[in-house]
């Protein structure tokens, strides 16, 4: 484990990411896209368990220009309501462009191979939007947010990609649930899974928002689907 610096797409800055690499040779690459509590504990301990799965693992600090190195606990109500203050500053296209250099980064480290990206919340809706405006070779979202301002986009998909929807997301109302079935379910590159009765956060590695048994659910979709899409 250990925290890298990456070149902005035009040269002109740097930002810093974790790093987490596997005991042997990767088999291929993952961009970690944190949520909007920063490249935290619990983004942190996604990237050490990818690495324990084989992959190199990167989680790039996509708050840096407004707030360097945030580390936030969710658990924490004045630090929730300082991540949603952050968010409010966040500029999401900027962060897809950050996003872009990690992936042309990551894609180095591995000699030219595979290249995943698996976002959480605000990492979620990125990583569909990643999945759009990018080459990545796979995406995941937990939880996105937003995805029915985004269906204009999906005629851009080309990579696969999967999202999982919690039934009882209270930052994702049922109405919008729908709108991503029905703009989603015929697109021959999306696969969607539904979690009823979860709530958003359920698949942290930490903290009180976690649901067990339907964290690993989950995580065991997405590392059959990563396992095949970067293989």
């Amino acid at each position: 484990m250990a925290t890298i610096t990456i070149d902005t797409l035009d040269g002109t800055s740097q930002f810093t990411a974790y790093r987490a690499d596997p005991a042997e040779t990767p088999r291929a690459a993952i961009v970690v896209i944190q949520e909007i509590f920063g490249v935290n504990a619990g983004i942190r301990a996604k990237c050490d368990r990818l690495a324990e799965q084989g992959y190199l693992a990167v989680a790039p600090d996509l708050f840096w220009r407004i707030a360097p190195a945030v580390d936030l606990n969710p658990d924490v109500p004045e630090q929730m309501q300082h991540a949603l203050d952050l968010m409010g500053q966040f500029d999401q296209d900027t962060a897809i462009a950050d996003i872009e250099a990690t992936i042309r980064l990551a894609r180095t480290l591995v000699s030219g191979g595979k290249v995943g990206a698996i976002g959480f919340c605000l990492g979620g809706r990125l990583a569909y939007m990643t999945a759009a405006r990018t080459d990545v070779d796979a995406s995941v979202g937990y939880y996105p947010v937003g995805i029915d301002g985004l269906l204009g986009e999906k005629h851009a998909i080309a990579r696969p990609l999967m999202l999982h929807i919690a039934g009882a997301d209270h930052f994702v109302p049922a109405e919008v649930q729908a709108a991503m079935h029905a703009g989603l379910d015929d697109h021959p590159k999306v696969t969607l899974h539904d979690y009823p009765g979860e709530d958003h956060g359920f698949a942290t590695e930490l903290g009180d928002r976690r649901s067990d048994a339907a964290a690993r659910l989950a995580d065991g979709r997405t590392a059959a689907f990563l396992a095949q899409a970067l293989a």
